[in-house]
């Protein structure tokens, strides 16, 4: 049910601009500058688990990785096959996939990235298995990327935004500070899909229970997405390194780090010779 709901939210094409748009460009200058972190020439091999229409898995391969991209979304995976042609830029894989069930061999790839799966699965033990599954096709040492949704977002949103006027989000957002849970029973799609908004000791307990080794949590956008009229301070050079270098400053910092919509967690496979997968 919830895949299904999910396939139809990303058949409007949604993820085929959206982190060029002015609400979503932090998130997608942090994410690559944290990405950014653990590249290197002996990390070459990266798969993207739900990687939309491909926004990281094209600038990657564009700046030299081998890249499979995997999304459940049959749109998403299109949209990512009409730009690999019109872009001139191959990817290395583009598939339909199930996070939770990769169809892959073990122990193929340096990094994995999985910023969307954790938080399009309600359930906890689909979680850790979508973790599992990122580690199993990592090789010893390799590294996981994981994004969550803050269980606060919808509720900074809504004020924002001034969301919580209709009465249908305000419930929304109760439910969400309650369980965790977005349910969105509306027909308005700037109300989001079917999903699970993390905490962060939640998103590091998930992390440990799959048997990857936890190194940290870091925050997204962190207080950035206060900022009015980002399009334009972008263009201000001396505004965007003030910015970004105080979010670099309180990233980690773990008394603010829930106020940030997106948090990445950083995680390990590790270095042990009895790793026993399921065939």
């Amino acid at each position: 049910m919830e895949h299904n709901e999910i396939k139809k939210y990303y058949s409007s094409e949604i993820e085929k601009n959206r982190l060029e748009l002015d609400f979503f460009q932090l998130e997608g200058i942090r994410t690559k500058e944290i990405i950014s972190r653990y590249l290197d020439s002996d990390k070459k091999r990266i798969i993207d688990i739900g990687g939309g229409a491909g926004y990281y898995s094209f600038w990657l391969k564009e700046i030299g990785y081998e890249i499979s991209l995997i999304d459940i979304s049959p749109k998403n995976i299109e949209l990512a096959k009409e730009k690999s042609i019109n872009a001139n830029l191959k990817l290395d894989r583009i598939e339909i996939g199930d996070a939770t069930n990769l169809k892959m061999d073990n122990e193929q790839f340096d990094i994995a990235l999985l910023l969307g799966p954790l938080y399009h699965l309600t359930k906890k033990d689909l979680r850790i298995k979508a973790l599992e599954e990122a580690k199993r096709v990592l090789r010893p040492g390799g590294v996981i990327i994981c994004a969550i949704i803050s269980r606060y977002a919808s509720l900074f949103d809504g004020f924002n935004r001034d969301l919580v006027l209709d009465n249908a989000f305000e419930k929304i957002v109760i439910n969400d500070l309650k369980s965790g849970v977005h349910e969105n029973k509306t027909d308005n799609p700037e109300y989001f899909t079917t999903a699970y908004f993390h905490t962060p000791d939640e998103l590091k307990s998930e992390i440990i229970a799959s048997g990857l080794t936890f190194e940290k949590l870091v925050a997204i956008e962190s207080f950035g997405w206060i900022v009015n009229d980002f399009k334009h301070k972008r263009e201000n050079k001396i505004y965007m390194d003030k910015l970004l270098n105080m979010i670099r400053l309180i990233e980690e910092d773990v008394n603010i780090l829930a106020m940030s919509p997106h948090i990445l967690g950083i995680a390990k496979k590790p270095h042990t010779a009895n790793n026993v997968y399921n065939s």
